[in-house]
């Protein structure tokens, strides 16, 4: 069983609970979005989803994945598109998922904040700091949607590829809320008794810098591939990054048992270790001497980690924490430090007790 998840929580989620929201909004159009929308459509839900540009939307109702990071694959009949929040927030929405990258987030709810439907889950996606404040958005929620919003907030997260969502293959994710009746609201919306399922959590701060802390740890990871270090390269930066993340995290108040399950552990392993990561590819590119400029200009895909290392840089600073990789991180995206010297440093510091996961040098 997840740690993350209590023993009380998973008892409440039989197979036989699971069920499927007439009605669906999700903001967002990129390949999760496009993939969580694909799989409640698949139980019979009427997916409405809100799309940036009328490019995109007249593409997804046109039945082509053609601009949303999933060409080849055909939009389901139950997902229809819209430009408009009006027109896509139909009175009887059950369950709403931002799935917009975390640095226009807190703009959407700004300019949205009295549309948005009342009564139903409001679950966020996106992994991420915001750049200038470090907040998360859960806490992006909280400080611009309305009092009477609070309630039903919630996050999901957990090593979920958009691509393996779409070819059905078993995917498990994590809610977090801190409601428990929300949280396990939302993992039997979006669990489908039999490819994916979610787990219920009430580590909502372990969950989203676990999720958030991940991106730029996959940056380090992909880097050590550019340069064409192996398997135990890889195996000790998952682990001392696991450190560094429960470090930050407990010190921002998580209880401390996210940071073992999905959103931890389980999307650090993903992320670091396959090209389908858009920050592992970030990171491999570097190393192969592109400068991060060339990388962005190369594509219309969000590396939340590339704008994350700032956040965690501050974060960490303000928390007091020790986070030697992710700062190397950051000082190879905005520093000019090359991925092989920054390993190079990270390798010749004192040496030290591993000491545990929190107390770990």
């Amino acid at each position: 069983m997840d740690s993350s998840s209590s023993s009380s929580d998973q008892e409440s989620l039989r197979p036989g609970d699971h069920v499927h929201p007439d009605r669906a909004l999700i903001v967002g159009d990129g390949a999760f979005a496009m993939a969580m929308a694909t799989a409640m459509a698949r139980r019979g839900s009427d997916v409405r989803i809100l799309s940036h540009t009328a490019t995109v939307r007249d593409e997804i109702n046109a039945g082509e994945n053609k601009t949303t990071s999933l060409p080849g694959y055909k939009v389901h009949g139950n997902i229809k598109a819209y430009t408009s929040i009006e027109d896509a927030c139909a009175p009887d929405v059950q369950i709403v998922l931002l799935v917009i990258p975390t640095q226009f987030l807190r703009r959407f709810l700004v300019t949205n904040l009295a549309k948005l439907p009342v009564g139903c889950p409001i679950v966020a996606c996106a992994k991420g700091f915001e750049v200038g404040t470090a907040e998360t958005p859960y806490e992006m929620m909280v400080g611009e949607l309305p009092g009477k919003y609070h309630r039903h907030f919630a996050v999901l997260a957990g090593p979920s590829f958009a691509k393996e969502i779409m070819d059905g293959q078993p995917t498990n994710v994590v809610v977090a809320s801190e409601s428990r009746e929300v949280a396990t609201l939302v993992a039997r919306y979006v669990s489908d008794g039999s490819t994916l399922r979610a787990y219920v959590s009430d580590d909502v701060v372990g969950i989203e810098v676990s999720g958030a802390v991940k991106n730029v740890l996959a940056i380090a990871s992909g880097a050590l591939d550019g340069l064409g270090f192996g398997n135990n390269a890889r195996a000790a930066l998952v682990c001392r990054g696991l450190a560094e993340l429960t470090r930050l995290a407990v010190a921002a108040g998580s209880n401390g048992r996210a940071m073992a399950g999905l959103a931890g552990v389980g999307d650090l392993m993903l992320t670091c270790s396959s090209s389908l990561s858009r920050n592992f590819t970030v990171g491999s590119k570097m190393a192969g001497g592109m400068t991060l400029e060339e990388i962005q200009g190369g594509t219309n895909a969000v590396a939340e980690g590339v704008a994350t290392a700032k956040s965690v840089r501050v974060l960490a600073g303000r928390l007091g924490v020790e986070m030697p990789i992710c700062d190397a991180v950051y000082r190879a995206l905005y520093e000019g430090l090359s991925p092989r010297v920054a390993l190079a440093e990270l390798q010749a510091r004192p040496l030290g007790a591993e000491g545990g996961l929190v107390a770990g040098e």
